[in-house]
C-alpha cells in the first residue's frame, strides 16, 4: 500500500488542481504519484485474485484454471 503522506500528497495536489492548477514540476509529481498508486493498487488486486478460491452453490471447485494453474506455482495449491 502506498505510504499515507504520499496518499495525502496527492490529494493535496489534486485538490491545489481543482482550485488554482498546478505548476509543471507539481504536475510531473501528481502523475508519478498516481503512477506509483496505481502500480501498488494493481499489485494487491492481483494477490487478492490469485489467493481466491471459488465455490459454487452445490460445493464444487469453479476456480478458473488460470487462477489454479498461478496458485500451484505459488504453492497455495496443493492440486
Amino acid at each position: 500500500m502506498l505510504e499515507e503522506h504520499k496518499i495525502k500528497r496527492l490529494n493535496e495536489l489534486s485538490q491545489k488542481k481543482k482550485e488554482s492548477g498546478l505548476t509543471d514540476e507539481e504536475g510531473k509529481e501528481q502523475t508519478g504519484l498516481r503512477a506509483e498508486y496505481l502500480a501498488n493498487f494493481r499489485n494487491s488486486f492481483k494477490k487478492t485474485i490469485e489467493n481466491t478460491k471459488i465455490i459454487d452453490p452445490e460445493g464444487n471447485d469453479v476456480t478458473p484454471d488460470k487462477v489454479k494453474e498461478i496458485q500451484r506455482q505459488n504453492n497455495i495449491r496443493e492440486e
